[in-house]
């Protein structure tokens, strides 16, 4: 893995694998049609009396937050009016259910490039953050190579995959996989959401807003890496701002806020939209997840199957987590709980740490004391009186999550003129892909809360930025 992708995937805890295979290596996204997303919707009543638009929107390319803001200023509408289930991959087709408080007419009217709206009526329902059934994908991976980066035969890359997903069965259970929180929730290149978390829960406002203004990140475009470059050299002033690259947003209403109030710190990150706000403290909680996930691995404790000291919940119908009824794993109770994890009714859980939740005993508890130790965490409070909605009480995560409809199959090599720059520049020192590879494309369906691109690393094996 070349240094970047190193320091990238260590900063948010992604590290290690659930088998000891090889992977078959190559690149998802290097063609925006090459990573599709289909939202499973919950069911939403139609009522043509009802106050909110329900619209189909399919998506190319966009990433969800910036798309809202567009539309919200499209509908002459603050964004918070505009309701969804879950932000998706940018590089990507992605196809969701939006509730939107604004006329019918003035919805299906809204012409963006690369957007597809489809109203589908009225309804008094709205939707959250997680309110869907799960996300169905279809992947393709080009390239695909040995750890040596000779190119991978068809024949080669179909084999190793079937060898990981019996290897996965054999350790984890059919069609399991380790929950880990995927680099999307951390920001892609810049893993600089955490960083953020880090200083709102200790209330340093200062740091959080110039940390998302002026940290760099690997392979950012010129342009973005002179702004944030001269944010660190020079604070913030007018030219710095006229210098911000214009889809830029956020950056540029958080820095211009600065530039009216510079005291104002909480207003500045205030800019942020609500769920990115909340996104810099969740994203905190997910580096202790996945770490404390490698850590058990490293520590040869199996994550489908509960030891003394683990705390365990049940698991509903749509394979959510019961949080809230999580309970400790003892040894007169241990035999119970691992048949009910095998059948899929209870799962093991790791921590999502906050200011009142619960704690594992025994050596899970050894292993989540000691990475939330080595963070600096142990004496966190995880309130944020500035900002009250972020505080947050903490969680529990399976370990595990399940995948369904898991199909794969070779397709053809596309012209080159389609692909994106990284295939034209050609391998790096420490990639893992080759032109002349094998190309796989992979189906499946995940629950809510499951991250598509943690299913493939495990198969893939390659550097997380192969992965976006």
């Amino acid at each position: 893995m070349s240094a970047s992708g190193q320091t990238h995937a260590e900063a948010i805890g992604l590290t290690g694998y659930a088998t000891e295979a090889n992977g078959i290596g190559g690149l998802v996204k290097t063609r925006v049609e090459d990573f599709r997303v289909e939202e499973l919707s919950t069911k939403l009543n139609i009522d043509q009396r009802g106050r909110f638009t329900v619209a189909r929107i399919t998506l190319r390319n966009w990433e969800t937050n910036r798309f809202i803001a567009r539309l919200a200023k499209a509908l002459a509408i603050p964004k918070e009016r505009i309701f969804f289930a879950g932000t998706k991959d940018k590089r990507a087709i992605t196809r969701q259910l939006f509730v939107i408080d604004a006329p019918a007419n003035k919805v299906g009217g809204v012409d963006l490039a690369d957007v597809d709206i489809e109203v589908l009526g009225r309804t008094h329902q709205k939707i959250g953050f997680g309110n869907h059934r799960g996300n169905r994908f279809t992947i393709t991976v080009r390239g695909c190579a040995h750890p040596d980066g000779r190119p991978m035969s068809d024949e080669e890359a179909l084999a190793e995959i079937e060898r990981i997903h019996s290897m996965l069965e054999q350790t984890l259970g059919a069609e399991r996989f380790p929950n880990w929180i995927g680099p999307q929730r951390f920001g892609s290149g810049r893993p600089v959401t955490a960083e953020v978390g880090r200083h709102v829960i200790a209330g340093r406002f200062e740091e959080a807003v110039m940390a998302y203004l002026s940290m760099p990140g690997a392979d950012e475009a010129p342009d973005v890496a002179a702004f944030r470059a001269r944010v660190r050299d020079e604070g913030i002033n007018e030219e710095v701002i006229d210098a911000c690259p214009d889809w830029m947003d956020f950056e540029r209403r958080m820095a211009t806020h600065l530039l009216e109030k510079p005291d104002d710190h909480v207003g500045a990150f205030r800019r942020l939209p609500n769920n990115l706000q909340l996104m810099t403290v969740h994203a905190l909680q997910s580096v202790v997840f996945n770490r404390a996930l490698h850590a058990r691995l490293e520590e040869g404790l199996p994550l489908a199957t509960p030891v003394e000291g683990d705390l365990v919940g049940r698991v509903d119908e749509r394979g959510q987590l019961e949080a809230k009824g999580c309970v400790t794993v003892q040894g007169r109770t241990a035999d119970r709980i691992a048949r009910n994890c095998t059948l899929g009714r209870l799962t093991v859980t790791g921590p999502l740490p906050g200011s009142d939740v619960g704690a594992c005993g025994g050596r899970p508890g050894a292993i989540e004391s000691g990475v939330m130790e080595a963070m600096g965490l142990m004496d966190a409070a995880w309130t944020v009186p500035a900002i009250p909605r972020l505080s947050t009480k903490g969680t529990r995560r399976a370990l595990v999550t399940g995948f369904k409809e898991f199909t794969w199959e070779t397709v053809p090599k596309a012209s080159e003129d389609t692909l994106d720059g990284r295939w034209a520049d050609g391998p790096k020192n420490g990639d893992r892909w080759h032109p002349d590879g094998a190309c796989i494309k992979f189906r499946f369906t995940l629950s809510s809360g499951a991250y598509a691109t943690t299913l493939l690393r495990e198969f893939m094996m390659a550097p997380l930025n192969h992965l976006g």
